[in-house]
């Protein structure tokens, strides 16, 4: 059982997209775990961190067998679950069964968890779920069902949810409505199933207000149709995409991260990037691009570029940087061209006249 204090300051740091869980209590993280019942919990309101004095375990009795139980999180992974196990108290916020051996999910398994924030299910053997075994799940915010045996995404996902982690599963269809109703999502991964472009049916995504997709080591021959439009962050590497076509990016004005590395890209259509005026992060690398993208000088707050592991033989003078003072809102802090077949030697220095120092340029050429 872990410690109060050790809670408590876990709980302080806060939490930055896209989670990564590397251990259970990485879950911990999350201000919102006591963001329903301050007074309950223990939060100060003032500062958003629990009161060390004030918050007391509320397990006693109410646990079941070979889990651990405190401060409202039931931690159940790695037992060799088959079922998801019963007399769980229904003030539980968060549900820990992952790396276990559940195949299913019934219609009474979360019976009576109102006060469910996240469950975690990820690394089991899941391949069914009915149609109401989210229906308690009122509050829930976060779903972490990646790694499982799914062939297709949950029915009826909770409208509450703002967080849906499904990558790493055998979904290979993303049909309209699955996300109807859901009108406070922030971030969706679902990387590493095998989705082709013809998976997503048109107005799978209508109505979606989201801020971050991820849809990487899928089978992705190019960026699929109607996204969400809010995007700000799109993650699409490790496909087989191989062009970027003038329409690809229209919709996606809000975008300021795009990552397209480890793909196939040849070609860029000029004015394809015009679209996006608040990219800050572009990614590029490990692809096939015989030449630096055209329109990089006119996005005006692009700080990264990377381009390395590309077929790029030549760098122009105005290839980053556009032409007078001022135009740029934000300089360049890190371009990335090593691994290309371009001579470094021949690239004249005011080609990053808009870049905050020679540090922030990797060449290769600074090889100690």
């Amino acid at each position: 059982m872990q410690p109060l204090w050790l809670l408590a300051a876990l709980l302080a740091l806060g939490q930055a997209l896209p989670f990564e869980q590397k251990g259970f209590w990485d879950f911990a993280l999350d201000d919102g775990l006591f963001m329903n019942d301050e007074e309950a919990s223990g939060v100060d309101s003032t500062s958003g961190a629990p009161d060390i004095d004030s918050v007391t375990p509320t397990f006693s009795a109410m646990c079941p067998f070979g889990c651990h139980c405190h401060l409202r999180v039931v931690q159940c992974s790695d037992l060799g679950l088959k079922n998801v196990p019963k007399e769980i108290s229904p003030d539980t916020t968060l549900l820990d069964l992952q790396n276990n051996d559940i195949s299913e999910l019934r219609k009474d398994d979360f019976k009576g968890l109102q006060h469910l924030y996240a469950l975690v299910l990820v690394n089991n053997k899941i391949s069914k779920i009915h149609e109401k075994a989210f229906s308690p799940l009122r509050k829930l915010q976060k779903l972490y069902i990646s790694k499982n045996h799914l062939v297709e995404i949950p029915p009826n996902l909770p409208s509450s949810l703002v967080e849906l982690r499904i990558h790493d599963n055998r979904i290979r269809k993303v049909p309209k409505g699955v996300f109807s109703g859901l009108r406070n999502m922030n971030c969706i991964e679902m990387g590493g199933n095998p989705l082709e472009n013809s998976g997503f049916e048109p107005g799978a995504f209508d109505g979606l207000k989201l801020n971050y997709l991820r849809i990487s080591e899928a089978k992705l021959t190019g960026i699929p149709k109607d996204l969400p439009e809010t995007l700000n962050e799109l993650h699409l590497d490790h496909n087989k995409i191989q062009a970027i076509e003038l329409e690809d990016l229209l919709r996606y004005s809000k975008l300021y991260r795009l990552g397209l590395g480890h793909n196939q890209i040849r070609m860029i259509e000029n004015g394809s990037l015009s679209f996006l005026p608040t990219l800050r992060e572009l990614h590029l690398d490990n692809n096939k691009l015989s030449r630096v993208p055209a329109g990089l000088p006119d996005l005006k707050l692009l700080q990264v570029v990377y381009l390395h592991s590309n077929n790029i033989t030549k760098v122009g003078v105005n290839d980053f940087c556009p032409v007078g003072f001022g135009v740029k809102r934000a300089y360049y802090n890190g371009i990335s061209l090593f691994s290309n077949p371009v001579p470094y030697w021949e690239v004249q220095p005011a080609t990053f006249r808009c870049v905050t120092d020679r540090l922030a340029i990797q060449f290769g050429n600074y090889k100690k």
